[in-house]
């Protein structure tokens, strides 16, 4: 297998809604020199990776359309490629607004595979739920609301290219100890020794991307030397990665409820990041669980 300085075969499954850029996605990795092949029955990609050695990193290209999927079925393969030391599994989620995919869809005339015969916005809906799971397990996701198909490509580049420079994606965690550790954080830090705003009754239903809670830390004298030292110790160790030739590295910050200081956290460093000119993704675990649920609830009403 080729050797992407994780100890395996560097394996990109590429998903997200249809309508979101999967194709143009796949189209620049080819130009990257990755391996291509879409909408493989998930029976037979292990078959595929247990055979001869790859000389070139593969990308997977997984939808809806896949005849066996789901989203169950998919978390089962990423974990069991997780657990192969062979295989360097990633997950990149292409994100778009559901408004922008209608939009798309209505200029193309086409049929969305989920609604074939109904409103593409019935079938944009229901495939955004059903890969709500999938896009929580991502270590790269890539918002392209905005972006042209050039634009996309370019973005591809930035995150994937083997150009010079290798490149390292971060991703950054806030969750919930309650609910465990998420799988396969390389860094991981304790915010529960910061003030909690939970017990502000004004404060307890906002969460940590709120101005009025990283005020109210801020007001924590703990608070700005945590960061300040969590930032610098980020920034001495991302370019030692980067050497060692890791292409991702996912950093988590947790708390009790998931909702308040890890978020307020996790936001912070990952603009200080983002700042010094890394390609950083967030990801708040307990508050997409939160948004999942309170969809759940909202269909069964219209049910």
């Amino acid at each position: 297998m080729t050797d992407t300085g994780q100890g395996g075969q560097r394996v990109l499954l590429v998903t997200g809604p249809s309508g979101a850029g999967r194709s143009t996605v796949l189209h620049a990795l080819e130009d990257l020199g990755y391996e291509i092949i879409d909408n493989l029955p998930f029976s037979l990609i292990p078959r595929l990776l247990d055979g001869p050695p790859l000389s070139r990193p593969v990308a997977l290209g997984i939808d809806v359309r896949n005849r066996d999927f789901s989203a169950a079925g998919l978390i089962e393969l990423i974990d069991r490629l997780t657990r192969l030391p062979e295989i360097a599994p990633e997950v990149l989620y292409l994100d778009c607004r559901p408004e922008v995919l209608v939009r798309r869809y209505n200029e193309t005339r086409r049929r969305h595979p989920l609604a074939p015969d109904d409103s593409p916005a019935l079938g944009i809906a229901a495939e955004i739920d059903l890969l709500a799971p999938i896009r929580a397990r991502a270590e790269a996701l890539i918002d392209t609301s905005e972006l042209s198909p050039h634009d996309l490509k370019a973005e591809i580049g930035r995150w994937f290219g083997a150009s010079g420079t290798p490149h390292l994606a971060v991703s950054v965690h806030s969750f919930s100890y309650k609910r465990g550790v998420p799988r396969g954080l390389d860094m991981m830090f304790d915010c529960r020794f910061l003030t909690n705003p939970h017990w502000n009754a004004e404060l307890r239903p906002l969460d940590g991307r709120s101005d009025r809670v990283a005020r109210y830390l801020e007001s924590d004298p703990r608070y700005a030397p945590f960061l300040n030292q969590v930032r610098d110790l980020l920034l001495f160790v991302l370019p030692a990665h980067v050497v060692e030739g890791k292409s991702h590295l996912a950093i988590g910050f947790g708390c009790t409820g998931g909702q308040h200081r890890s978020v307020a956290v996790a936001e912070k460093i990952a603009i200080y990041l983002a700042e010094a000119g890394w390609q950083v993704s967030k990801r708040h675990r307990e508050l997409e669980r939160k948004a999942a649920g309170a969809a759940d609830m909202a269909q069964g009403d219209k049910a």
